[in-house]
């Protein structure tokens, strides 16, 4: 607490200039200059918009002094790294910090936790944990620090939180290199902005005098402040600038193309030595290794080499290591979604679960933990006959489940959950989304087509399963009251759609 009278050492975040405030946009005072830069000149991926600049502030100076809803700490696995950041953050908030640290329990690379700020005017502190870099695990590394940023800014939209200090997450002592996180720092944030920019007021990056200099250099290339230096950045853009969401484009995670897949697997690999590539880091995060050696397996199916009683076996291994990541993993923040829930009965008596398309935010959230989610609620459901209810209610692009995911899904799952499906409710689908639905089912998958059932209005859904039977999200029966007409509480028993 300041002496009565003394000034405050913490800077409120309201009387800092925005990142847009400290340029003079010349090309905009002419409009015919605007009109021919819009017409014959390539656009760049993160264009002149002027809102999300008055977002950003860029400021030399202590994390730690920010007035603000919450600020960044940078630590390690266990929050008890030494570094200049943790150690202000420390030493302002008090013994309360440490205190409630323990309670934690660590926090894993690219986490982030919440705890309150104490003495410090900041109200919150999100901890997080950056990467240790090793150039032969950089697309690792570049993940994981995405991670971070985005897990930071999803956890202050969920919190509510006006304003976000950051301090720069990749510390020295990890090792990663300051220009090639500041690129990952710049686009993620820009990116959240554009698609959740209305929950945040500010977000301050606060660095040091030797890191100033680099997001000075690299902030025009994410918030060009006009026109003019939008264009003037596109070239200095890096080859990756991320997906929709910012997130590193991983090469592995992406379709494998292979020029004979019935060869001999000793020839592949004669060509591939050829190459003179070290290819030993490819497939070696934690969902590869479960799956083992796809593309192998493939071959040898090709190959004949599989018998079906073998491919079964295999199969149901690879279950069974998913099951048990499942049944270890803190799945805590999927199930918060409330996006899978049981509810009652059918008119046949089988199993009713729900689906809300609306509470997955497929954008936001870690797919691979999605999964392992799912089979950890369906498994002891699908050992007995059941049914699907997805509500494809008023969602939106960031909310669809994309045919990838789904298959993966298709393919992981045990037999049970095939055989013991006996019906897929699809209510209030688009005409997109039956498209879509169709070519899934007819190329992707099979045996999956005859169970979907398309449901326009809840009244078709009552002739399957009664009204009593499903928990309903309120804004699906206030959606398909508008549309359809109120429904009313008892209907005859009828047969499946």
């Amino acid at each position: 607490m300041d002496p009565l009278g003394a000034p405050s050492q913490f800077v409120d975040v309201d009387t800092l200039p925005s990142w847009g405030d400290s340029w003079e946009d010349e090309l905009n005072t002419s409009d015919t200059a605007v009109e021919t830069f819009q017409e014959d000149t390539i656009r760049s991926p993160f264009l002149y918009n002027k809102d999300i600049n008055g977002k950003v502030i860029l400021w030399k100076g202590d994390v730690a002094l920010l007035n603000c809803t919450a600020i960044v700490n940078t630590s390690n696995e266990n929050l008890t790294d030494k570094n200049p950041v943790s150690d202000s953050i420390f030493m302002l908030a008090g013994p309360d910090l440490k205190e409630d640290l323990q309670k934690l329990k660590g926090c894993r690379t690219g986490e982030a936790k919440l705890t309150k700020g104490f003495n410090l005017a900041a109200r919150f502190i999100i901890h997080t944990v950056g990467p240790k870099y090793k150039s032969r695990y950089r697309t690792a590394a570049e993940s994981s620090l995405y991670s971070c940023y985005r897990n930071v800014l999803q956890l202050a939209k969920e919190q509510s939180m006006s304003s976000v200090g950051f301090c720069v997450i990749n510390s020295a002592k990890r090792g990663y290199p300051l220009e090639d996180a500041t690129h990952i720092a710049l686009r993620t944030v820009r990116r959240f902005l554009e698609i959740h920019g209305e929950t945040i007021e500010k977000v301050v990056f606060a660095v040091s005098e030797l890191e100033e200099a680099t997001y000075q250099k690299l902030l025009p290339l994410y918030f060009p402040r006009s026109l003019k230096e939008e264009y003037r950045s596109l070239p200095y853009l890096p080859a990756d600038i991320g997906n929709a969401e910012g997130e590193p484009v991983v090469p592995e995670r992406q379709i494998r193309i292979c020029e004979k897949p019935g060869a001999p697997e000793d020839t592949q690999e004669e060509e591939a030595e050829g190459l003179g590539v070290d290819l030993s880091f490819i497939g070696s995060h934690a969902f590869a290794r479960m799956e083992g050696d796809i593309d192998k397996q493939r071959r040898l199916i090709l190959q004949g080499q599989l018998s079906e009683a073998a491919l079964q076996k295999q199969h149901q291994r690879n279950y069974n290591r998913w099951l048990c990541q499942a049944r270890s993993e803190d799945l805590s923040d999927i199930a918060s979604l409330k996006a899978l829930y049981q509810t009652g009965v059918d008119n046949c008596g089988r199993t009713v679960m729900v689906v809300v398309g609306r509470n997955i935010p497929v954008t936001l959230i870690d797919m691979d933990k999605a999964l392992l989610y799912f089979i950890h609620v369906m498994d002891h459901i699908a050992v007995k006959e059941y049914v699907l209810v997805y509500f494809h209610t008023l969602t939106s692009e960031y909310n669809h489940l994309d045919s990838d995911f789904l298959k993966k899904l298709y393919d992981v799952v045990d037999v049970k959950y095939k055989r013991n499906l006996k019906a897929v409710y699809f209510v209030h689908p688009t005409f997109r989304s039956k498209v879509s639905t169709w070519f899934f089912t007819t190329f992707s998958v099979s045996g999956l087509k005859d169970k979907i059932h398309h449901v326009d209005s809840l009244h078709q859904l009552f002739s399957a399963i009664s009204p009593e039977q499903i928990d309903f999200p309120p804004f699906v029966l206030e959606y398909d009251a508008r549309e359809n007409g109120p429904y009313y509480t008892s209907y005859p028993p009828s047969p499946d759609l």
